[in-house]
């Protein structure tokens, strides 16, 4: 089987998948997981391990994950590794195919999980070459297909990905938001115990979901925290009237520009109670958006689990995991909002803060616990933060 790229319509023996990108390039090879078409930008993730984190991670609404690591799926699948319970990812580029899990916590094969939740693999394709593609000339849109008769029309396919808008003024929080208010209770996993359940907690927090990361909010539960979660779209006073004692912006997908109409306006609003704020990725964006500053879509994007970050004030360089297309322009934020981060591969903004206010954000994930722990006193700020409120 061919592992390159081609224009032309004729197929490798033993091929029933395919990447069709808008420019007509192909990429053969085998399907994995679900039969089926989706369409989406293409983008990749040098991460080493993770994979199920990666691929629940609601912030991929919209995206086709190409694995740079060749042994995705090696240690299986299992019900706790999980971000979300329904994936918002359009779908998986391996370069091989998953072998049969060998982790004592694998409940099952990578495969079989996949089509369980409906999302669509091709393995065999020579993954470094796309990258490069996609480096070189930025993320594709592309449409991923696999039938196991083989029966897939070429034209259709790459029309499919041609006509698709991208990401580009998207807003896809709203997609995957929750739909109704509810208590988060749980806390950090551990050995022999699985996760915890936070019972006695100190301060009460309400998070805004904008396609929140579970773990982000068990990390909120650990650290001493009742957790109130809202939807995208609720308003100041849906947040104000649980009387929290901060407020939290989650990750998500899409373009933060897009959720103009109505998430900026509501985080302005709460800027002006003097609550303390806290947020991660797209709550990153929205924040900065909402003090005035600019977003612009990234030429690559930044996702991965070993991006150095340098914290301006100490010099301390952390090493964080992350995931976005989308970045805050520094030039645009106004006097009285400092930059707190950067990242050492291009320079670009990693973390704010409001001077004189309890409001800060960060690009980078650290729940993700990459260091591994490298930017958990995130968390302990925030509550430090609250605490001083009282």
């Amino acid at each position: 089987m061919s592992d390159a790229p081609t224009q032309a319509a004729a197929r490798p023996p033993g091929c029933d998948a395919v990447l069709a990108l808008s420019d007509g390039t192909l990429f053969w090879g085998r399907g994995v997981g679900a039969k089926g078409a989706s369409v989406g930008e293409v983008c990749f993730n040098t991460s080493m391990t993770g994979y199920q984190e990666i691929i629940t991670d609601p912030s991929y609404a919209g995206q086709i994950i190409t694995f740079t690591f060749p042994h995705i799926g090696n240690v299986g699948v299992n019900t706790e590794d999980i971000e979300t319970a329904t994936p918002a990812a359009r779908g998986v580029v391996l370069r091989t195919d998953p072998t049969n899990p060998s982790s004592w916590r694998a409940l099952q094969p990578l495969g079989d999980w996949l089509r369980s939740m409906g999302l669509i693999g091709i393995t065999g394709i020579d993954t470094r070459r796309l990258t490069r593609r996609i480096r070189d000339l930025g993320p594709p849109k592309g449409c991923l297909a696999y039938d196991p008769e083989g029966r897939l029309d070429m034209a259709a396919l790459v029309a499919r990905a041609r006509d698709w808008p991208g990401l580009e003024g998207m807003d896809l929080a709203k997609e995957v938001s929750c739909r109704q208010t509810y208590s988060w209770e749980e806390t950090e996993w551990r050995l022999g115990q699985g996760y915890g359940r936070q019972t006695a907690p100190k301060r009460h927090v309400v998070a805004i979901d904008y396609g929140a990361k579970r773990n982000i909010l068990r990390l909120l539960a650990e650290h001493g925290c009742r957790v109130t979660v809202v939807p995208a779209t609720a308003t100041a006073e849906d947040i104000l009237r649980h009387n929290p004692d901060g407020v939290f912006l989650s990750n998500g997908p899409g373009d933060p520009a897009a959720t103009g109409s109505y998430a900026v306006p509501v985080v302005r609003e709460l800027i002006d109670t003097g609550k303390p704020i806290f947020g991660i990725c797209l709550g990153h964006q929205i924040l900065a958006l909402a003090l005035g500053g600019r977003t612009r879509k990234m030429p690559i994007g930044h996702r991965g689990a070993n991006h150095p970050v340098k914290e301006l004030r100490s010099g301390k360089v952390e090493i964080t995991s992350q995931n976005h297309g989308f970045v805050v322009v520094p030039e645009s934020l106004p006097a009285n909002v400092r930059q707190t981060h950067v990242s050492l591969f291009d320079g670009s903004n990693e973390g704010l803060e409001v001077e004189g206010k309890p409001i800060f954000s960060v690009q980078h994930h650290p729940e993700a616990s990459p260091g591994p722990k490298d930017a958990n006193h995130l968390f302990e700020r925030f509550v430090r933060e609250m605490e001083a409120q009282r």
